[in-house]
């Protein structure tokens, strides 16, 4: 199976998994909460789910750990977005990142960089994102095109 991925996409396989939440991802979690900076669904996402890291998903797909979200945040700030604040909770691995605001909405930056983004929205709350994340992965799998996410 290793060569046949490698034959197919040019490199070998990485890391790919979903993990399990740690006692401090959970206390990160509510830490953000309790700053506004993430909505509830969020944080229930995280009170189970630590991090996801699909590498080979395209360019890859990776969702942050709170602990990471919580620490780029305290390093730099929120994410300027207007009058919204928002925080990167992961990127596409091709150097786009993924934010969230306190409402909800999942924006993808235009450029890799945080620094004056330009955001397109690409999903209203976490579940459609997520939706969307499952919606690339199977068409990956299928025909190997990871979708526009």
């Amino acid at each position: 199976m290793t060569g046949e991925f490698e034959r197919r996409h040019g490199f070998p396989p990485g890391t790919n998994e979903v993990r399990s939440a740690s006692r401090d991802d959970q206390t990160a979690a509510r830490a953000l909460a309790q700053a506004g900076l993430i909505p509830a669904d969020l944080v229930t996402f995280y009170d189970s789910i630590g991090n996801v890291t699909w590498a080979d998903v395209g360019n890859g797909y990776f969702l942050d750990a709170a602990s990471d979200v919580l620490l780029r945040f305290q390093e730099n700030g929120a994410v300027d977005a207007g009058a919204d604040q928002k925080v990167a909770i992961g990127s596409n691995g091709g150097g786009l990142f993924y934010v969230a605001g306190p409402d909800g909405s999942v924006h993808r930056t235009r450029t890799s960089s945080l620094d004056e983004p330009e955001l397109d929205k690409v999903a209203d709350d976490l579940r459609q994102f997520l939706e969307l994340l499952e919606q690339s992965l199977t068409r990956f799998v299928a025909d190997s095109e990871p979708g526009s996410l």
